[in-house]
């Protein structure tokens, strides 16, 4: 868990805009799932590939059991909800 504390993670400016953009956008559209769908891919994209080499550099493995059950419930979760947002009828 200490080294999970003490790695600095680095992301750059232009996706944090480009999110928050793309997240307001969204908002403002009405399309809230949408929102949310965008938001948890940046964080996986942001926590696992963006960031692949300092976890590596960490000690820890970068594709383990943990990791392979994350990224299996991230895609589940993604799917769903992307089936929801399309089949969604007012």
């Amino acid at each position: 868990m200490d080294t999970l504390l003490s790695i600095n993670l680095s992301i750059p400016l232009i996706q944090i805009a480009l999110l928050l953009i793309m997240s307001t956008a969204a908002v403002l559209f009405g399309r809230i799932k949408l929102a949310l769908i965008l938001n948890y891919g940046f964080i996986l994209y942001w926590a696992y590939i963006l960031n692949m080499n300092v976890i590596r550099e960490s000690g820890q493995a970068v594709i383990d059991q943990f990791t392979l059950i994350y990224f299996g419930f991230g895609f589940v979760i993604l799917l769903l909800a992307s089936v929801g947002f399309f089949a969604h009828h007012d």
